[in-house]
């Protein structure tokens, strides 16, 4: 089968296609899943660089859409032929995978296979990062890093949909139009404006109850200004890089919670991944929640699709086209 494979942690380039990798077998408890469409995310460029190893050689891509072909043992409620989307398994940058049926989510008709590879992780991270440490209220200000990015996107419309007062920063003209046009009530282009002084501003000294950053680096130090007394911020990324190291005693004077926050752990279990999965396409349908995917490129381009995520030139989703 055709697969991006990596055979060395670094830049890009890295990715190459292969012609002639093994066809998967699913083994007990899994399906085989012909692949239609791959979700690009940053955790993927992440275990490119070897930030997080995954061991060598590997498939990239931890989701995807398709049709499952084959049903493993001890397979239940899995029929073939159906139509499923699925996130948390490495191995979507290819035609065929083996995935857990404990991941896998029905695909309504009225979702294409790109739409279906747009939602699972992106969708369920931005469920548990405004239901899980603190769940904004009517008039809470909640401030979102990266808001015209794929995860900012979707919690500036859930965020709104919940009542909240949404502030988001962006790095350009284009994205704070795109930002604004998802529900934000303000966006600061942290280029040309110091967002914590520009929230605090917007909330009458306040601050924001919720912070949630997926930048890290570039953006992390600047939360402990912006937030409220007693407000939650919630990292669950590193776009930037890592965050520098923090002392604890400087969450003391506003009496701040800080947490971390990874999808791996929030819908490890199958009763959490349908739950977050049902919520996620339960707004969709409603379209309160809309995907934007930026582009869909073909599974070859997939140098590319990390080339444009990594130099922040996308808003909304990437996706990489496997198969018809």
């Amino acid at each position: 089968m055709k697969a991006i494979k990596v055979t060395s942690y670094g830049n890009a380039r890295v990715l190459t296609m292969s012609t002639a990798e093994p066809m998967p077998k699913p083994g007990p408890g899994q399906v085989l899943v012909n692949i239609r469409a791959a979700g690009v995310n940053y955790v993927d460029i992440y275990q490119r660089k070897g930030i997080y190893k995954p061991g060598l050689p590997f498939i990239p891509g931890l989701e995807g859409a398709g049709v499952v072909e084959a049903v493993g043992a001890e397979v239940q409620g899995v029929r073939l032929g159906a139509r499923v989307a699925y996130t948390g398994q490495i191995g979507s940058y290819s035609e065929y995978l083996a995935v857990d049926a404990e991941k896998l989510i029905l695909l309504p008709k009225d979702l294409s296979f790109e739409e279906g590879a747009a939602f699972p992780l992106q969708g369920m991270t931005a469920h548990y990062l405004l239901y899980d440490y603190c769940k904004p209220g009517k008039k809470d200000a909640v401030l979102i890093h990266a808001a015209a990015g794929g995860v900012g996107l979707l919690l500036v419309q859930w965020a709104k949909h919940l009542g909240a007062t949404v502030i988001g920063t962006v790095s350009t003209e284009e994205k704070a139009r795109a930002a604004k046009e998802a529900g934000a009530d303000h966006v600061i282009i942290y280029t040309q404006q110091d967002f914590a002084a520009e929230t605090k501003a917007l909330t009458n000294g306040r601050g924001a109850q919720l912070i949630l950053d997926g930048v890290g680096k570039t953006t992390f130090n600047g939360n402990l200004e912006a937030a409220a007394k007693f407000g939650h911020v919630v990292i669950f990324g590193a776009a930037s890089g890592p965050a520098d190291p923090l002392s604890p005693n400087l969450l003391m004077p506003k009496s701040l919670t800080l947490s971390g926050g990874t999808l791996f752990n929030s819908a490890a279990a199958r009763r959490d991944v349908v739950r977050r999965s049902q919520t996620v396409l339960a707004g969709i349908k409603k379209r309160w929640l809309k995907l934007r995917i930026d582009r869909v490129l073909p599974l070859a381009q997939a140098e590319t699709a990390h080339r444009l995520l990594e130099s922040r030139q996308t808003m909304g989703k990437l996706i990489l086209k496997v198969a018809d």
